[in-house]
C-alpha cells in the first residue's frame, strides 16, 4: 500500500547545485522547502478526507489510481521549474495519494477504536519524523554518502512486498511493514540532510522526499498497527 517510489527527485546536477549557493540562498530553500511539505500533508489530508466516503470505489480503482500517481509525480519532475504548474502537480500528486489509501484509512477506521488506531499511527510517524529531523541536524555523521545501500533496501522491500501481492502472508506483510517504517526512518535522515547542504535542485523536490518519507512511515505504522489492533477484536 505504502508508494516507495521517491527517488525520483535526484539528479546528477546536485553536487553543482550545493556547490553554488550561500548560506543565505540555503536557509531559503531550506524554509521553502518545508512550507511546501506542510502543505503537501495537507493536501493529502484533503485527499483522504474527500476518498473515505468512496472507499470502496477507490479500492476498485486502485491500479489506476497508483498509475495516475506516478504519472503525476514523473510529470511534477519534468515541470519542476515551470512556476504555477509545479504546484498544481505537487497538490494533485499528494491529493491523489491521499486519495489511494483512503481505503486502508477506511478499514481502520472500521475497528472497535479504529480512530484512535488512526491517530496512533500519525502521532507515531510525526514523532519519529521529528526525531530523525533533529538527529539529521545534530550528528556529525554524513548519511548523504548512503544512497546506494538505502536504495538497495529500497529495492528489496519493494521486491518482497511484490511477492507478498501473491502470497498474502500477514507475517510477511508485518515484517515489510515494519522494515519500511525502519527504512524510512533513515531516509528522513538522509534527505533533511540532503536538503540542509542544498543538493536539491528545487524546493518542490525536497518537499515531495520529505512527503514520501513521512507517508510511507504513516502508511506502514498503519498497517502495523491496524493488523495488531484487529487481532484483538
Amino acid at each position: 500500500m505504502g508508494l516507495y517510489d521517491r527517488e525520483y527527485a535526484r539528479g546528477r546536477a546536485a553536487d553543482h547545485y550545493a556547490a553554488n549557493r550561500s548560506e543565505t540562498q540555503v536557509v531559503s530553500f531550506v524554509k521553502e522547502t518545508y512550507k511546501l511539505f506542510a502543505a503537501s500533508l495537507m493536501a493529502a489530508a484533503v485527499g483522504s478526507y474527500v476518498g473515505i466516503p468512496i472507499a470502496g470505489t477507490l479500492q476498485a480503482m486502485h491500479w489506476p489510481l497508483f498509475f495516475l500517481v506516478i504519472g503525476l509525480l514523473i510529470g511534477l519532475h519534468f515541470a519542476k521549474h515551470k512556476q504555477g504548474l509545479n504546484l498544481i502537480l505537487l497538490f494533485a500528486f499528494t491529493f491523489a495519494t491521499g486519495m489511494m489509501i483512503a481505503p486502508l484509512l477506511s478499514v481502520v477506521l472500521g475497528m472497535s477504536g479504529g480512530a484512535t488506531i488512526v491517530g496512533n499511527a500519525f502521532a507515531m510517524t510525526s514523532v519519529i519524523f521529528g526525531a530523525m529531523s533533529f538527529y539529521a541536524i545534530r550528528t556529525t555523521k554524513d548519511f548523504t554518502s548512503f544512497s546506494k545501500p538505502l536504495f538497495i533496501a529500497l529495492l528489496v522491500i519493494i521486491g518482497f512486498s511484490i511477492i507478498n501481492i501473491f502470497l498474502g502472508s500477514p507475517m510477511m506483510a508485518v515484517i515489510i511493514s515494519a522494515a519500511a517504517v525502519f527504512l524510512f526512518s533513515i531516509f528522513v535522515v538522509y534527505d533533511t540532510q540532503a536538503i540542509m547542504r542544498g543538493m536539491f535542485e528545487t524546493p518542490i523536490e525536497g518537499a515531495v522526499a520529505l512527503y514520501l518519507d513521512f507517508f510511507n512511515i504513516f502508511v506502514n505504522l498503519l498497517q502495523l498497527l491496524g493488523i495488531f489492533g484487529g487481532s484483538e477484536d
